[in-house]
């Protein structure tokens, strides 16, 4: 009997992550900022969507219609049920792969994405990729594709191969997943307590196994513990692709724009002087060490004159997530912390205080009398986007359509927040895209609806579900004993949220 899952982990469901690198709105300012045009998303696709929650919060917060396949029926069942709860059109599937890839009721897409999985599929299923982007892409279209890569993952590569070789050969007949990758982690600790010759040659192996240990279970067996598994180079992606007559575009990630947090100034020149921008890509992971590349390609490339780029950089709308005064001026890229110019960012934030909509020329010409000029405006905005304050905006028509779906989207997330903390997002039709709002924040968002009307209410109305179901809440890594605590816990929660949070989320279209 063929084995269906095709050396995928599949005895554990994965998590329920939302990924923002999917979102085509996104993606648009990645393509400006690269003074690239994209065309315009209308019909899109996620291969691998796992749990679903990225595909279906873009269908319910944009117009495009979305396509998908998932081989693990348990998630596509509860994919397709947060479709039909959002009566969106997507059309979600439960097929391998080639089944999908070769359907012949498929659209032609404007923008494909891939999150992940092209670093845990065979070679065949890879090939099954590529000729369905090669056909189905529109010219013009968008692919998003993130990977593991080198040399960031040469260093414990290794030390993964030996995890899996522990779970598969090591592990009692029977044994679940989680248990399996228990065991391998403390195979591992035991290991390296030895002190092997490798880790002395490799001394952040220690370090990585630490942070892994302390990781999801979910996440740790989808990343680690699957038969096929490979991070490839750049340019090796590259030769990849070449069939599908797609080129290299830009990193979805928005931090990767920004060079002076990322390379010092002797790296830059250095690589300002290869003219091949492939390779240039190639070495640059080197000069960062990169792990995982998060890209967008483009079928047909077509490079913007300046004049075009700043006109439609300009009429891009942001809104600020994070309350004004709990911006952080600090930002991480990979020469570590670098503190962002209060003199410059100082403006910007408060032009986007009121948490309104706001095109770039607004901000442009309230932060004029300043001294601040579009590059820095624009830098600044990348910045603040990429850290997770500032996110992409839609025009109002298409915010007034999306909006009864995303309603219906979220009203059934909340409600199953009732039960954990498994879903963390909700669907914002101003973003077309997902916003973190924790397990507590949501039922306190469930019991407004119900008509609850102050924070105090909210708690009491949260800890009624929680209590009842035997659990408990933590505060600073303790666990709190009584009624009395939680509640308090609970009522400063609360207030928190409707003095900081609430009026974001209703900025937002959430609330």
């Amino acid at each position: 009997m063929d084995d269906w899952t095709s050396g995928y982990i599949a005895d554990i469901a994965y998590t329920f992550g939302y990924y923002q690198e999917l979102n085509p709105l996104r993606a648009r300012l990645a393509f400006l900022h690269a003074g690239l045009a994209m065309s315009q998303v209308e019909t899109a696709c996620e291969l691998g969507y796992g749990q679903g929650l990225s595909v279906n919060v873009h269908a319910a917060g944009a117009p495009a219609q979305w396509w998908g396949t998932d081989f693990n029926p348990s998630q596509a069942s509860f994919a397709q049920e947060l479709a039909a709860v959002a009566k969106t059109d997507a059309r979600l599937y439960d097929e391998a792969f080639a089944e999908f890839c070769t359907r012949t009721d498929l659209p032609e897409f404007d923008f494909i994405a891939l999150h992940g999985i092209w670093s845990w599929i065979s070679d065949q299923n890879r090939s099954t990729i590529v000729d369905f982007v090669r056909r189905k892409l529109k010219v013009g279209g968008t692919l998003y594709i993130s990977y593991n890569t080198m040399p960031g993952w040469a260093a414990f590569a290794p030390m993964r191969h030996l995890l899996t070789e522990h779970a598969e050969v090591m592990a009692a007949p029977g044994r679940g997943i989680v248990s399996r990758v228990d065991a391998a982690i403390e195979f591992a600790e035991k290991l390296l307590a030895t002190n092997p010759i490798y880790v002395r040659a490799n001394p952040t192996v220690a370090e990585r196994l630490k942070k892994i240990k302390e990781q999801n279970r979910q996440y740790l067996a989808h990343e680690y513990f699957n038969r096929d598994w490979q991070p490839i180079p750049f340019a090796e992606m590259a030769r990849w692709l070449e069939p599908a007559k797609i080129t290299y575009a830009c990193s979805a990630h928005y931090l990767d724009h920004i060079d002076a947090i990322n390379l010092s100034a002797d790296q830059q020149n250095f690589l300002k002087e290869i003219p091949d921008p492939m390779f240039r890509q190639t070495t640059r992971d080197f000069l960062v060490n990169q792990q995982f590349r998060r890209d967008y390609w483009v079928r047909g490339a077509r490079r913007l004159p300046v004049l075009t780029q700043l006109e439609a950089l300009r009429r891009e709308s942001f809104v600020l997530l994070t309350p004004r005064a709990d911006v952080s001026l600090k930002v991480t890229g990979s020469l570590g912390e670098a503190t962002m110019q209060e003199t410059v960012y100082g403006p910007i934030l408060d032009a986007f205080a009121d948490h309104r909509l706001k095109r770039l020329t607004q901000i442009e010409q309230a932060v004029q009398p300043k001294g601040i000029n579009m590059s820095q405006v624009l830098q600044a905005v990348m910045v603040l986007a990429g850290a997770g304050h500032l996110a992409c905006a839609q025009e109002e028509s298409v915010v007034i359509k999306a909006k009864k779906q995303t309603e219906r989207l979220n009203a059934h997330l909340v409600d199953k927040a009732r039960g954990g903390a498994d879903v963390g997002f909700l669907a914002s039709p101003l973003t077309g895209g997902g916003i973190a709002v924790p397990r507590f924040q949501q039922l306190f968002l469930l019991a407004r609806a119900q008509g609850r009307k102050q924070p105090q209410e909210w708690a009491s109305f949260c800890w009624q579900i929680v209590s009842t179901q035997g659990q408990r809440l933590v505060k600073d890594g303790k666990t709190l004993q009584t009624a009395e605590e939680s509640l308090a816990e609970l009522s400063s929660q609360a207030q928190e949220f409707a003095d900081k949070r609430l009026p974001i989320l209703r900025a937002l279209e959430i609330a």
